[in-house]
């Protein structure tokens, strides 16, 4: 006798293939929900780990070992997807506005697009800066630089970074060593257990990287601890740290400060703190005063129940967390199965994040540090292979899930 095929019930749609979304995807294929019709609209048909970026930006790691193929994750869920950006939602008639696809109807709506560094209040850097946020638009100038620098490997080069963080540092210091061994001007052999650049041979070079940074110190929201040994290392690395300097405009090839200083640099990269698109503050959703969603431990929103949000764009309104990935990866699960649970009209589970975690900063010589709470590791082999392992794992579950 044949099978009666439970017909659709629900739209659930997802908005952005953020951590959080891709591990949702992956259970979803690894647990299907009958009654749904399951939508993915995204900007892009790969999303990149954020844990392995620097290390791609070294030269450690392929592309496709850093990014997750939504083709393939899609399909394994069983789910529709639209390569659109949207613009708009009316919440009012349930249906996400896009730029070019007609409008789509949702039941249920989750949104997981990350954020951009922000750059509307300094005049200049939306127009002469590259943003580290989109990756896809990040990448595009970064292999231009590195293919420049190949073709003209002793024209002296000077790379601007506005944004002191964790990002921006460990940005500062994987473009560094991948420019320096692009430009044959000091070979980096990372099996070495010596110290993997000298000092002395950085000044002679032709390559300066400016680190431009408003607080006074290094990774403002870490420990001491951590801060003081980011800082002996960068000073160590030749890169020229600007502490206390408010950037406060932009011009082609110039970074001006409040302070009067004004540097030269042939490439601005732009990793400050992180802020929402636009078009977020239009919909009515509730959002903190940077533009976020915020949403409670359930991760729904606080003024539209059926509308759920994770990762960068969203705040849990009683447990605020940095903008890290760390916690958009933690909210995957949760997200999933709060799902689930909404469509089936039972009790939503609370989600209360880590208070304290680790971090591995990598150093881009096949090193990383270790920090959590007040402890901190200096640069060392093993944590980096520590923090290789821990992020190629993540990868490989979506390999491992869709074999299955």
């Amino acid at each position: 006798m044949q099978q009666s095929i439970q017909p659709i019930t629900k739209d659930l749609v997802l908005i952005g293939g953020g951590h959080s979304h891709a591990i949702a995807l992956l259970m979803f294929g690894m647990k299907p929900f009958d009654g749904i019709q399951l939508t993915l609209i995204t900007d892009r048909v790969d999303t990149p780990y954020s844990g392995m970026l620097p290390g791609y930006i070294a030269g450690f790691y392929s592309y496709e070992e850093c990014h997750i193929d939504l083709r393939q994750l899609t399909n394994f869920a069983k789910a529709q997807l639209y390569i659109d950006q949207v613009i708009n939602l009316d919440l009012e008639n349930k249906k996400v506005i896009c730029a070019n696809r007609p409008e789509v109807a949702f039941d249920v709506l989750s949104i997981d697009i990350g954020s951009t560094p922000a750059t509307i209040s300094v005049p200049g850097a939306a127009e002469y800066t590259i943003g580290a946020k989109p990756v896809s638009n990040l990448l595009q100038h970064w292999h231009r630089l590195l293919d420049k620098v190949a073709a003209h490997q002793q024209k002296p080069l000077s790379v601007g970074i506005v944004g002191g963080g964790a990002g921006g540092v460990e940005l500062a210091l994987s473009m560094q060593a991948h420019l320096y061994q692009a430009s044959k001007v000091c070979p980096l052999r990372f099996s070495s257990k010596r110290e993997l650049i000298d000092n002395n041979i950085l000044k002679q070079g032709a390559l300066e990287i400016h680190l431009f940074q408003r607080d006074a110190q290094l990774l403002p929201n870490h420990h001491w601890s951590v801060q003081h040994t980011v800082k002996q290392l960068v000073t160590k690395r030749g890169i020229q740290l600007h502490l206390g300097e408010s950037v406060c405009k932009v011009e082609p090839g110039k970074i001006i400060c409040e302070s009067g200083l004004t540097v030269e640099c042939d490439r601005i990269f732009w990793v400050t703190q992180a802020s929402a698109p636009q078009w977020l503050k239009a919909t009515g959703l509730t959002t903190d005063e940077q533009g976020f969603i915020l949403v409670s431990d359930t991760l729904q929103s606080l003024s539209h129940q059926y509308v759920f949000a994770t990762g960068d764009i969203a705040t849990m309104v009683n447990h605020p967390r940095p903008k890290a990935g760390v916690f958009a990866v933690r909210q995957g699960k949760p997200l999933f199965e709060n799902l689930q649970r909404f469509l089936l009209d039972k009790p939503l589970k609370s989600y209360i994040p880590q208070k304290q975690y680790l971090s591995l900063i990598g150093t881009g010589d096949g090193r990383a540090i270790a920090t959590r709470g007040c402890l901190t590791l200096p640069p060392h082999r093993l944590l980096w292979q520590w923090k290789d392992w821990i992020d190629r794992s993540f990868m490989q579950q979506f390999s491992r899930g869709q074999n299955n």
